[in-house]
């Protein structure tokens, strides 16, 4: 056995939790953080950021729809998975996990974004042909009432929907990270800031995936960069980013002054074979080099060239460090043995049914789905007919 080291029970020898369970945090957690950011301009009325709203909308809608695959392809049956709506288990962290994953996507998001695409629609309804006619005619649900009253009353309930999915969004990822926190088997994930963290770098990497779309999306557009607009983003994300640094730095101080009975074995694991994921990756790379970078943007006058090269080159490290966060979560708290006297280590396969190709397809995936539904709802046509109406 190569891959053992010291004493490990038998159960131990085979890490039961793979990448594509790393993929699944880090899926919902772009989900929960492009709805904060799509909530900013709705309920706090943040209008700098309002040419990303309905953006981060369609990304959350995206991301969420392939939230569950991961799970679905490490399940050996993946069909029995609707027994956990038909016959509820309370006592299941997981199970009850998939009410609050059903609740979010058909009662909070799909609404929201139906009541304010509803107007466009009905539009594209009536403008087109054939089949495509036949579609947004099913996605006005055969309605074409678009009065101004009617327009007023989806704007209520939308609002009111957005307010209602801030607390969902926070549960949505706070709930993840209350299942590997309430896992008091491992000392790794056994702390009750696991879910705070969990929620904040979701917030971090879900602004920073917004901010990373707009790019490529104006990019691709041939549209100018609001910078007012990314100026903004990026001092959310600076905000978002040293508030979940902060909560990671005081979970490790918090360890490190406790140092129970596990503490060797994490401070081995951190110093060999979570080295380069969790020093160099998460801490070093994925961490302090963009809270620089943000830093940097924030306190000194840069020029806007400079100022979208430190926004690139901060998204892009951001979304690094919170993947490699969650991989030392999942991964790191698996390859130590409860004895505290073992380690095993994680060989991930490629085309395997867990293995690294499908999960670069899952990757890839939301992104092939987005494109499906800015083509079908764009995003920006509203912003561009409030311009043309305050012009």
């Amino acid at each position: 056995m190569p891959v053992v080291e010291g004493f490990i029970y038998p159960n131990e020898l085979e890490l039961q939790w793979s990448v594509l369970i790393v993929l699944y945090p880090f899926i919902t957690g772009l989900v929960a953080g492009a709805f904060i950011l799509a909530s900013l301009e709705r309920v706090f009325n943040v209008q700098a950021v309002k040419p990303t709203y309905r953006l981060a909308l369609l990304t959350a809608l995206a991301f969420l729809l392939v939230a569950p695959l991961p799970l679905q392809l490490h399940l050996g049956h993946p069909e029995r998975s609707v027994e956990m709506y038909l016959t509820p288990h309370t006592t299941s962290a997981m199970a009850m996990f998939g009410f609050v994953y059903l609740w979010y996507l058909m009662v909070v998001l799909v609404l929201e974004i139906w009541l304010d695409y509803r107007r466009e629609i009905v539009v594209k309804w009536q403008a087109s042909q054939g089949a495509t006619r036949l579609l947004y005619g099913a996605m006005a649900l055969w309605s074409d009432n678009i009065s101004e009253q009617a327009l007023e009353r989806d704007d209520r309930i939308g609002r009111a929907l957005t307010v209602i999915g801030i607390p969902s969004a926070f549960m949505l990822h706070g709930y993840v990270g209350f299942i590997f926190g309430s896992i008091k088997a491992n000392p790794w994930w056994s702390t009750p800031l696991m879910p705070i963290v969990f929620l904040f770098s979701a917030i971090v990497s879900g602004i920073a995936t917004i901010l990373l779309l707009y790019f490529v999306t104006c990019w691709y557009r041939k549209v100018k960069v609001d910078m007012a607009c990314v100026d903004t983003i990026a001092k959310y994300l600076f905000y978002a980013f040293v508030v979940d640094f902060s909560l990671e730095m005081l979970d490790l101080i918090h360890r490190l002054y406790e140092s129970d009975e596990s503490f060797r074995a994490l401070d081995f694991m951190v110093h060999t074979r979570l080295f380069i994921s969790q020093i160099v990756l998460q801490i070093l790379v994925g961490t302090i080099v963009p809270l620089a970078l943000l830093g940097v943007s924030q306190l000194v006058r840069l020029r806007e060239q400079v100022r979208r090269a430190l926004y690139l080159v901060a998204g892009s490290l951001t979304l690094m460090g919170i993947f490699a966060m969650r991989w030392n979560v999942v991964i790191g708290g698996q390859l130590f043995s409860k004895s505290f006297l073992g380690y095993t280590s994680y060989k991930m396969q490629f085309a395997t049914r867990e293995g690294l190709l499908p999960a670069l397809l899952l990757m890839i995936l939301p992104f092939v789905i987005l494109w499906v539904l800015i083509r079908l709802l764009p995003p920006w046509g509203h912003e561009q007919g409030t311009a043309n109406t305050h012009a």
